[in-house]
């Protein structure tokens, strides 16, 4: 098992495709492609979401408080039972991102937050763990929602806490909620749109901001798991 904490500032920005391939040009002066970008590609992020039964978290969240959580379940590309798979818990307090996780095999992973049972590679006294135990006892939380999407990411060439992500063929469904059955779903966003998440310990630098006020690209309020249950409502609202 391992354990890794984030704590930043996280700024989301809907951006059409002229848009894209203006900024994707111009980050190459100043960030690389992070690990998962072979060759600056996109790679697939899979994830399903965990809530109540009635949705209280995604309810409360798209309220915006001043403090919400979320805790998921995610793994890179398409997973078999054996490879690694992380849980998550994520909270935002005015503005401040703290995300913490664990790494597990799959198979491990589901079997404590769909079935309660430890896993025997994991510190039961680690801080993450509890925290992520308490939060799950605590909503009674169960699968929700499956939500995946394509990634390209980069990284500041000098400061390595400077991260930016493009996001599209978002994916979201409420059946099937195994990650290791694979992207598809409703989509989110139309094609050629993408949503650009810059994620910063401080302020970002003055090229990126004149970049973005040059281009037009302004900040915007933007929720995966908040769209995806939007979407829901809507629907639900049609069939009555």
């Amino acid at each position: 098992m391992s354990i890794t904490v984030f704590n930043r500032y996280e700024k989301k920005f809907l951006v059409k495709e002229e848009q894209y391939n203006t900024i994707i040009n111009k980050l190459e002066e100043y960030m690389v492609p992070d690990s998962h970008s072979r060759d600056g590609g996109f790679y697939s992020i899979c994830n399903i979401y965990y809530d109540t039964e009635d949705d209280e978290l995604i309810r409360k969240s798209i309220e915006k408080p001043i403090y919400k959580e979320k805790l998921r379940l995610r793994s890179y590309g398409r997973p078999g039972p054996m490879d690694e798979a992380f849980i998550e818990i994520k909270k935002k307090f005015k503005g401040n991102v703290n995300k913490r996780r664990v790494t597990l095999p799959l198979w491990e992973a589901v079997d404590y937050l769909d079935r309660n049972i430890i896993p025997q590679s994991i510190d039961p006294n680690s801080q993450i763990f509890k925290e992520i135990d308490f939060m799950r006892q605590r909503y009674e939380l169960v699968p929700k929602v499956y939500l995946s999407y394509d990634r390209r990411a980069y990284f500041g060439k000098e400061d390595k806490d400077f991260r930016i992500t493009f996001d599209t063929n978002i994916q979201a469904r409420r059946n099937d909620l195994d990650l290791s059955a694979g992207a598809y779903g409703f989509h989110l966003l139309p094609e050629g749109e993408w949503i650009m998440e810059i994620k910063v310990m401080q302020g970002m630098p003055m090229w990126l901001t004149e970049l973005l006020s040059d281009l037009k690209v302004y900040k915007t309020s933007f929720s995966k798991y908040g769209t995806e249950y939007r979407g829901l409502i809507r629907r639900n609202t049609k069939r009555r």
